[in-house]
């Protein structure tokens, strides 16, 4: 089974629009069908972010997937790379996904080195969908 670690914007675009790659990756996950690695600094974004008033997103739906990664995801504590960034905040994203061998899934691929396991949404579906 293939493992990933899915940037907080694809949780983001997922939950405020049914239809679309990032949904489709939410919906997967819920099915298990990918391997979902995280870490607390991670989560706590995700809560974070999900939990922002002015994205209209459902309390409800954010704290039941929240709970969901944590039970069936898989925690691992990420070394630091060294690895220049565009935005540091999303370093801790780049080290999860590479050192826990996992495709890193993220709406915004530029901001990310260009590395084969740092995928779009849409490559991370044909990924799983085979």
């Amino acid at each position: 089974m293939l493992s990933a670690l899915i940037d907080t914007n694809v949780l983001v675009s997922g939950l405020t629009s049914d239809k679309g790659s990032p949904a489709r990756i939410v919906d997967a996950f819920k099915e298990n069908r990918f391997n979902l690695f995280h870490c607390p600094e991670i989560v706590a974004e995700y809560h974070d972010v999900l939990s922002r008033g002015w994205l209209g997103l459902d309390t409800v739906d954010v704290h039941d997937l929240i709970e969901l990664i944590i039970l069936t995801g898989f925690s691992i504590m990420p070394e630091k790379s060294s690895m220049a960034m565009t935005d540091e905040d999303d370093r801790v994203f780049y080290d999860a996904a590479k050192n826990g061998g996992a495709y890193l899934v993220t709406g915004n691929i530029k901001h990310y080195p260009k590395e084969k396991f740092v995928v779009t949404p849409t490559q991370f579906l044909m990924l799983i969908e085979g």
